[in-house]
């Protein structure tokens, strides 16, 4: 899935990155290499390095000149060659493309999509809890981010089956490496995003609620995004709406089925909501993290980076760090610093749907929570793989709320 690398036998192998993994072990690795080995190589996916402790990753994440991400920005690396902006470019480049989408995401926009995301997920959840068994991985974070993608974007509703099946795809392809697969179910990502731009073009809508005609009407200082990397743009903010769902809501639905004292404590009071959503985000972020390539050698604890090689961010061990967050691999309402973990980036690319996604969560959980009386695991967690962390199958039985 990835090049080979000439380098590899001069580079140590701290980590297997593609060992077999369960719900816990990929945080009892990152405890041990933030302890023993912060800068850790892996030989995995052509070789790549992880830096693993909170103030290394916020350092190299707002040193644009070091830590770049036009040439790779997840590993493994399955862009067949193609930059998608934004993630693909660095600043200034960057910044027409955060423009544009960052119109579409300000807080009365995201509110006035409450009313019409939270009727979807009525109509969603009360379905999987009549049913009272249910993959939530594989049925409610794909069918739900589905039509929060639709309602953004401004599709017609016909999308929301075809996103949901192809975010079921295109997680089956990449957990099973197939290379060919994964390129299929992109395209069809791409041609529903060029389907949009085209009728943008055609019938423009306003760009402070509509991102196509936001990016179509953006200027660079060489005039107009051309229209390649408007696709792109739309492609990309596809997948990864519809990418990261799954495994997080199946973290989120696995910690509230081991502790059933925190399920009806958010029941009886639901106000506490916004609070776990944080503490979920932090425990479990969906993407272990995003790459750079190093521009210049980089030293950081007595190892050097060479330059021109991938590296790694690790939020979700930075998420975990003992320096910053105390008894972190507890849940609590009561930190402090709540709000400080990295599950959404951070620096010129921390994500930009940040307030979109925090809606579609407390969404998730307050029609999850309102439902049912009880949450319980129904077989076996089946884990997605790298960039994400979480698992791509969840298993519930549901109780419906008496």
């Amino acid at each position: 899935m990835t090049e080979d690398n000439p380098n590899l036998p001069d580079r140590p192998e701290d980590f297997d990155a593609e060992a077999p993994e369960t719900f816990e072990s990929p945080h009892q690795l990152y405890r041990h290499l933030r302890a023993e080995c912060p800068v850790a190589h892996s030989n995995a996916y052509g070789g790549f390095w992880a830096l693993t402790r909170y103030q290394d990753i916020v350092d190299a994440v707002t040193d644009n000149e070091t830590f770049i991400t036009s040439k790779i920005n997840v590993i493994p690396n399955m862009s067949m060659g193609k930059r998608r902006p934004p993630l693909g470019k660095d600043p200034p480049e960057h910044t027409p493309f955060r423009r544009a989408l960052d119109k579409t995401l300000r807080n009365a926009r995201i509110q006035a999509l409450e009313p019409v995301l939270r009727a979807h997920a009525v109509r969603e959840m009360s379905r999987i809890v009549a049913d009272g068994v249910t993959d939530i991985s594989l049925d409610f974070a794909t069918i739900f981010p589905a039509w929060v993608a639709v309602e953004w974007l401004n599709l017609d509703e016909t999308h929301a089956p075809l996103l949901a099946e192809v975010a079921r795809l295109y997680n089956v392809a990449w957990r099973a490496e197939d290379t060919e697969a994964v390129v299929r179910t992109s395209e069809k990502l791409y041609d529903i995003a060029a389907s949009v731009v085209k009728d943008r073009k055609a019938n423009p809508r306003s760009p402070e609620t509509d991102p196509a005609s936001a990016l179509l009407a953006e200027r660079t200082e060489f005039g107009p995004i051309p229209e390649e990397y408007v696709i792109a743009t739309v492609r990309q903010v596809l997948v990864v709406g519809l990418m990261a769902p799954p495994p997080l809501f199946g973290s989120m639905c696995v910690h509230l089925a081991s502790d059933p004292e925190l399920q009806q404590l958010l029941r009886d009071e639901p106000q506490r909501i916004p609070a776990a959503i944080e503490e979920l985000l932090r425990l479990y972020s969906p993407y272990r993290g995003f790459a750079r390539t190093t521009t210049r050698d980089y030293e950081r604890h007595g190892r050097t980076i060479p330059a021109g090689e991938p590296v790694t961010m690790v939020y979700s061990s930075a998420n975990r760090d003992e320096r910053v967050f105390d008894d972190p691999d507890s849940f609590r309402f009561d930190r402090e610093n709540i709000r400080s973990h990295l599950a959404f980036g951070r620096g010129v690319h921390q994500c930009a749907g940040s307030g979109l996604v925090r809606l579609e969560l407390r969404i998730f959980l307050e029609e999850l929570l309102s439902r049912t009386s009880e949450i319980h695991l129904n077989g076996e967690i089946e884990m997605a793989r790298m960039p994400e962390l979480g698992p791509a199958a969840t298993p519930l039985r549901l109780v419906p709320a008496r």
